[in-house]
């Protein structure tokens, strides 16, 4: 049986004060009164019956997923008592798929993409889900062209293709994961033509990416293990925010992917976006005639141009004079105002909020 699961942890540090640890950026509205989550939900309906999509997400966020996701049955929105990063999220999502169904194939989709045309997508993940049942060892990402040097992604270096049975899309082996690169590494990956930017998402075997976890990361053996026992039990809760802490905090590209040996990659031929920062709104909302990106109920500008304005109140007016390359970010109890070309100092700055015992506003 085929499932999906949905990754929607992590606070979106970048896209601070909208998105908090307790509320991530993935349930902002931002996109035309829509969720990044609820969008994500969407393109997997047609895949998927509603009864094999899982949400994994942070405990304190299960509430708001659940209300965003009001389809979705209560016990298929997964709490992580702990942040683990995405193999222990995968790790925990395959435990428990496992249990029910050992032989279960498992799509790995993120709740913080935009991708369009969906049609496009779907078919691509029709693809990736045939390829695995038939090729049941075989680990598939997706591979997205670069359209610039970005080095905010991963890159995968793909080798020749591969034919998948009776379809025209090509499924290439992937010879070598490459993280995040500075600017002049970024230019060469895309000059040679021979890297994609790595999407982040996967397909599959359940028991294969859990063999592949024992032999890559033995220390999520036992705690997987004592989850899998007491899933479905009156102890669950327990052993989950017991043994779910004990994992190591690690992504699945660096636990298994890099070492993996049956890799590969299928070319997902779509306008694909990670929304981790407030630059790329640029990408997905239109520009007015001073090229500022607006996404707000009321805003009021003089002589301003190349800004980006943020908020979802809908009845709170922002009003800008004389500013260029600028960024203003409203939440009902903080905002943000930074030069565009500073905001990769966010972290920096919430690292000096936590140190002023301002933790409430994060």
């Amino acid at each position: 049986m085929d499932f999906a699961v949905i990754l929607a942890g992590g606070s979106g540090k970048r896209l601070w004060p909208l998105s908090r640890q307790k509320r991530p950026k993935q349930v902002l509205r931002l996109l035309e009164g829509q969720t990044l989550l609820r969008g994500c939900f969407k393109r997997l309906t047609s895949l998927f019956d509603l009864r094999n999509i899982l949400v994994m997400t942070n405990a304190d966020c299960v509430d708001m997923v659940r209300e965003n996701l009001i389809e979705l049955p209560e016990e298929n929105v997964i709490a992580e008592p702990a942040v683990r990063d995405t193999a222990g999220a995968i790790g925990l999502a395959a435990t428990v798929l496992s249990k029910y169904d050992p032989e279960s194939t498992m799509a790995v989709v993120t709740a913080d993409q935009t991708l369009e045309p969906v049609e496009v997508f779907s078919a691509a993940m029709q693809t990736a889900l045939s390829f695995v049942n038939e090729n049941p060892e075989s680990l598939v990402t997706f591979a997205v062209e670069p359209t610039f040097p970005s080095t905010h992604y991963g890159y995968i270096k793909l080798r020749a293709p591969k034919s998948c049975g009776e379809s025209a899309d090509a499924v290439r082996r992937v010879e070598a994961f490459r993280e995040k690169p500075d600017e002049a590494t970024a230019f060469g990956y895309v000059q040679s033509g021979d890297y994609c930017w790595n999407s982040g998402l996967f397909v599959w075997k359940n028991r294969t990416i859990l063999e592949q976890l024992r032999e890559h990361l033995p220390e999520c053996i036992e705690p997987l293990r004592k989850i899998q026992a007491d899933w479905g039990c009156p102890s669950q809760q327990i052993a989950i925010r017991e043994w779910f802490p004990r994992l190591p905090r690690i992504s699945i590209d660096y636990a298994v992917l890099e070492k993996a040996k049956d890799v590969y990659a299928i070319p997902l031929d779509c306008r694909w976006l990670d929304l981790g920062s407030f630059a790329a709104l640029a990408d997905v909302i239109k520009s007015d005639a001073d090229n500022n990106i607006v996404v707000a109920g009321h805003c009021q500008m003089l002589e301003c141009k190349n800004n980006i304005v943020v908020t979802e109140d809908a009845n709170h007016l922002i009003a800008l004079i004389g500013l260029d390359n600028v960024i203003v970010a409203h939440s009902p109890d903080a905002t943000l105002v930074c030069p565009a070309n500073q905001s990769h100092r966010l972290k920096e700055l919430l690292e000096e909020i936590h140190r002023h015992g301002r933790e409430k506003f994060l």
